[in-house]
């Protein structure tokens, strides 16, 4: 068989024209977006069947001051009972996400490959050229040849004199009076 052969006999022709298809695609997006708003109903339905259910409406009006502190305190019970059932459940929810991150660790251990760190690598256009052909690398720009040069000053120093020659000059009045000459 020739090339040409074998390349037609894999290409199938299609049953359908684009736009056929294209038609066909948007009434399945559309009946799919009819059923999920339908779907997103009946959950909301469910949901408020089962909260009347489990909460029956409460009847208010007429009831005596006793009976609503009880009515109170019930309630009071039911809060704290679902609030003790929440926080098991957050506590079973951090544990078992922990527990799967350690089996994550362990896989990567068992693998023998660890993720390195990636490290983020500042590269200028002149190193990208440069990987691309070498001749970047042996024309690179002098920037030092065409900077002025200054030349530096001497900066006068004191001179570093002892402590203890300074203090005993200036004790007493000798000292004293040597400021009071100076300041004038």
């Amino acid at each position: 068989m020739t090339c040409k052969a074998l390349f037609s006999s894999s290409q199938k022709k299609t049953k359908y024209s684009a736009t056929r298809r294209l038609l066909l695609k948007s009434k399945l997006l559309k009946k799919a977006a009819s059923m999920l708003v339908a779907e997103i109903e009946q959950k909301k339905q469910e949901k408020e069947r089962v909260v009347k259910d489990c909460f029956p409406p409460l009847n208010l009006p007429g009831l005596s001051v006793q009976e609503l502190q009880d009515l109170c305190k019930e309630l009071h019970r039911k809060i704290d009972v679902v609030d003790e059932v929440r926080y098991d459940t957050e506590v079973k929810v951090v544990k078992n996400e922990t527990e799967v991150q350690s089996l994550k660790e362990k896989i990567f251990g068992l693998k023998g490959t660890k993720r390195p760190n990636l490290k983020k690598v500042k590269k200028t256009t002149d190193d990208m050229l440069g990987a691309c052909s070498d001749t970047s690398k042996l024309m690179k720009p002098d920037f030092k040849a065409k900077l002025k040069t200054v030349k530096k000053e001497d900066e006068k120093k004191e001179e570093v004199t002892d402590w203890r020659k300074n203090v005993e000059a200036m004790s007493g009045m000798d000292g004293r009076k040597k400021m009071f000459n100076a300041g004038q």
